[in-house]
């Protein structure tokens, strides 16, 4: 098999323990961690993982096409970059790396509001062809100006967040100084010497900032007015009251990101919304809730026909991508397999997790027998 990847890194895992050895260890937890035990965090992928497909070997040769269209856009892979926060403070100029390679390879890439570059920088690195997500802003004007500027640049997609009505417990966060307002320990300069390569190119590139809400933080703001800043900006918590201005006012697809409940799956349908995306922000937020993928294998019998089903969270690589597409999702995302890449290989790190997890997929629907990814439910073990 001939794949465009560095052969030193032929898997996530690989990448994984390479971005490790380049990031602060403040930085790297931050990415790597969970909740309270963490047992969100490993039951998404063990219980994902225990997902089977059944090959069908006595069939003729197989030409497998990834091309996947999710609404009414082709895209060359059924899987994306999901959002993530602070992206910048784990690998300088990460959502900048990440949104060129998604648009390069033509799949889908998810702006955090809450990331370190804004959406204008990164719609000019897309072509205006990448997805925002919104965490809900308290202040009515805020959130009507954000929808508008991503409106203005052609965003296609807009992603409501629904799964952090509070910031998650996160221990290691907490020990690492990462809660709000974030601290600059002894230990954590410690580490930021032992990783010389991040610390140059930060230097470089400069202190990580909220770039999208630049424009509505005070003159001066500094981090001990930080906390007092995000808690007045932004309202965690979605209702169908707040939902429906934003629906009226945004003339592209909405998806909602969050969803693991009939409840809101008939409020996400009542509202005319597009989609969900089925997560759990990564066993970031409920250490005591489901995995994402028992939320959807419940949630696809009620729903699979009724609106565009998607999910995250638990995803590291190709045979996971093919598994969560068995069990019925239409599209997946992954978040931190990318921001391994990019932490183990900087600017190339993006497109070469993109190629590995293509390869692994191919590989996987290669031996099942299966040519496109609409097929992949008839593959799985009953």
């Amino acid at each position: 098999m001939q794949v465009k990847i560095n052969t030193k890194y032929p898997s996530v895992a690989d990448l994984r323990i390479k971005a490790q050895s380049k990031m602060p260890k403040f930085a790297f937890e931050y990415l790597d961690g969970g909740c309270n035990n963490e047992d969100n965090l490993r039951k998404n992928t063990s219980d994902l993982r225990a997902v089977e497909l059944v090959p069908e070997y006595l069939k003729s040769a197989v030409q497998v096409d990834l091309k996947t269209t999710l609404f009414g856009t082709t895209y060359d892979a059924p899987f994306g970059i999901a959002p993530i926060g602070l992206q910048g403070l784990m690998w300088p100029k990460a959502p900048e790396i990440l949104a060129k390679a998604a648009f390069e390879n033509n799949i889908p890439f998810i702006l955090s509001t809450v990331t370190t570059s804004s959406i204008e920088r990164i719609a000019e690195l897309t072509e205006g062809k990448a997805w925002f997500q919104l965490y809900y802003p308290a202040q009515e004007a805020v959130r009507t100006d954000i929808i508008n500027r991503a409106s203005e640049v052609g965003c296609p997609v807009l992603v409501l967040l629904s799964d952090v009505p509070s910031f998650g417990f996160r221990p290691k966060d907490i020990r690492n100084g990462l809660a709000m307002p974030p601290k600059m320990s002894i230990q954590n300069f410690y580490e930021i010497i032992k990783r010389p390569e991040w610390a140059f190119k930060t230097l470089i590139n400069g202190q990580p900032e909220f770039e999208t809400l630049k424009p509505y933080m005070p003159k001066g703001l500094n981090l001990s007015q930080l906390a007092k800043f995000m808690d007045e900006t932004f309202d965690g918590r979605l209702n169908e009251e707040k939902i429906k201005p934003i629906r009226d006012q945004w003339k592209g697809k909405i998806v909602l990101k969050g969803v693991a409940s009939e409840s809101d799956m008939d409020k996400a349908i009542r509202l005319g919304l597009d989609g969900v995306i089925i997560s759990n922000h990564g066993g970031r937020q409920l250490d005591a809730g489901e995995s994402t993928i028992k939320s959807l294998k419940k949630l696809k019998v009620k729903y699979q026909d009724k609106i565009t089903l998607m999910m995250d969270s638990g995803l590291r690589n190709g045979p996971d991508i093919a598994r969560t597409l068995a069990e019925g999702a239409s599209f997946s995302f992954l978040g931190r397999s990318f921001m391994y890449g990019v932490g183990a290989l900087g600017n190339q790190g993006a497109t070469h997790t993109i190629e590995l997890i293509k390869a692994e997929l191919v590989q996987v629907m290669e031996q099942l027998g299966c040519d496109t990814p609409l097929a992949l439910p008839q593959f799985l073990s009953k």
